[in-house]
């Protein structure tokens, strides 16, 4: 027997506009709450589909490898916190540590895995606010078709979206498959 599963609808604008705002919320109200760094992960994935298994799977990694990096670094985290929403997965962590070297870690972690590319690590600090690539000296991050600075290519649209969609899902069946 076949089953269909219906064809869901994408998410608004406004959707992903609200939960932005909430996130930025959230991180607020730990920063002020905590008075330590936070850590914010999101996972980039264009289009207008936020939620599928491929991307819960993904965030799995993603929360396993943060999960790791500050076990092996003996840093204190001090709050952890998942929300699977459809307008994608987020999580945060607060932890008590410099927020340049951990930012400066969560970029290596961005760089060096091969899923790395489609994870987005902000580190906030409550007294200097975001910790940017910029502040540790390095590059903007890559398109994920061409070689070219990321943010242009998304801005000017350079690439069709199902070739960027397309290149996000490869990374993620090569991943899983390579047991």
């Amino acid at each position: 027997m076949t089953v269909l599963t219906p064809e869901r609808a994408g998410v608004s604008l406004d959707a992903l506009l609200a939960s932005k705002e909430a996130r930025a919320a959230r991180q607020a109200d730990w920063l002020t709450h905590y008075q330590h760094p936070v850590i914010s992960l999101t996972l980039v994935t264009p289009g207008a589909h936020k939620d599928s298994i491929r991307y819960r799977n993904t965030m799995g990694v993603a929360l396993q490898a943060c999960d790791q990096l500050l076990w092996q670094n003996h840093w204190p985290v001090l709050d952890r916190q998942v929300l699977w929403l459809p307008t994608g997965p987020e999580a945060l962590w607060c932890i008590d540590h410099t927020a340049v070297e951990i930012k400066a870690q969560c970029v290596e972690m961005e760089q060096s895995h091969p899923l790395g590319r489609l994870w987005d690590f902000d580190v906030l600090c409550p007294k200097n606010g975001q910790i940017g690539r910029q502040s540790l000296d390095l590059t903007t991050r890559r398109c994920l078709v061409c070689d070219e600075p990321g943010h242009g290519c998304a801005r000017s649209r350079r690439h069709p979206l199902d070739e960027v969609v397309g290149r996000v899902e490869k990374m993620i069946d090569v991943w899983f498959a390579r047991d």
